[in-house]
């Protein structure tokens, strides 16, 4: 209990800045969903100009993008790509921290096995992330009410905002396992940041063709906003994916971490 509340201490600023960043974004892009709503034909012919690989790199349906849930599934691609940034960052660092910072001796000297260290940081960025989500869906919630021009589906801006949660799952577990095979770093976020923008960038190009499979390669393509909203649930072959990678990494992070050898000051 002493590690779980001491790892929520130490990211609770980290958690403060990622939360004001996201709340930022949904804030200056749905303040401006009235004028797009009241110059909703102009914003259609404009963007039907577009080319097609250009409208789905951008998330964008021309049909629904004048209606909020549709305006704000264009927008979250930035709030998720955030939260995965967050998400793989932590990943990263909760596990290999102490040898960063030559603490590792303090700590496992402790009467607690690895197994229980491991415990405590997993859910302690769970919690994090957890609180993230709900005041970032609070704060979204609260903005799309006041700039809403017609009724929406409340059960729907749930599940739309609740990928986000899912994607930090998924980032994180893979910050985690690759954490404790490289421990050594001497910086995680050049790794984080390379890693969850790769991710990006190879879902933007996939999204620009027809090849379902090719979705799985990018966990920011497994979840299609647009397919929610026109069906209200998730597809489940993707998220079974999200679910497996989740798993498996944490597990072997377990499993890496109670045998390797850690050193401590050298």
């Amino acid at each position: 209990m002493n590690m779980y509340l001491h790892e929520l201490k130490s990211l609770r600023k980290s958690t403060i800045i990622w939360v004001c960043a996201m709340i930022a974004i949904a804030l200056m892009y749905l303040s401006l969903y009235p004028a797009i709503y009241r110059d909703g034909a102009h914003f259609k012919d404009m963007l039907a100009g577009y080319p097609a690989s250009i409208r789905a790199i951008l998330g964008v349906t021309v049909d629904s993008v004048t209606s909020l849930l549709g305006f704000y599934a264009m927008i979250l691609a930035f709030v998720v790509l955030c939260g995965g940034i967050q998400a793989m960052n932590l990943g990263m660092s909760i596990l290999s921290k102490e040898t960063r910072e030559r603490t590792a001796d303090f700590l496992l000297v402790k009467p607690v096995s690895r197994a229980a260290v491991v415990t405590a940081k997993i859910l302690a960025a769970l919690t994090m992330f957890l609180i993230t989500d709900l005041i970032y869906y609070a704060v979204a919630s609260a903005i799309a009410f006041m700039v809403r021009q017609s009724s929406y589906s409340g059960g729907l801006f749930f599940m739309i905002n609740f990928t986000l949660l899912f994607i930090q799952f998924i980032f994180f577990a893979i910050g985690a396992v690759v954490s404790v095979f490289f421990d050594r770093l001497r910086s995680v976020l050049p790794v984080s940041l390379g890693t969850v923008f790769g991710c990006y960038i190879i879902g933007a190009l996939i999204a620009a063709g027809k090849d379902d499979w090719a979705r799985f390669i990018s966990p920011f393509r497994y979840f299609d906003y647009s397919y929610i909203v026109q069906n209200s649930r998730y597809e489940t072959p993707y998220l079974i994916t999200g679910a497996v990678i989740v798993v498996v990494s944490i597990v072997t992070c377990y499993f890496v971490y109670v045998r390797k050898d850690i050193h401590a000051v050298s």
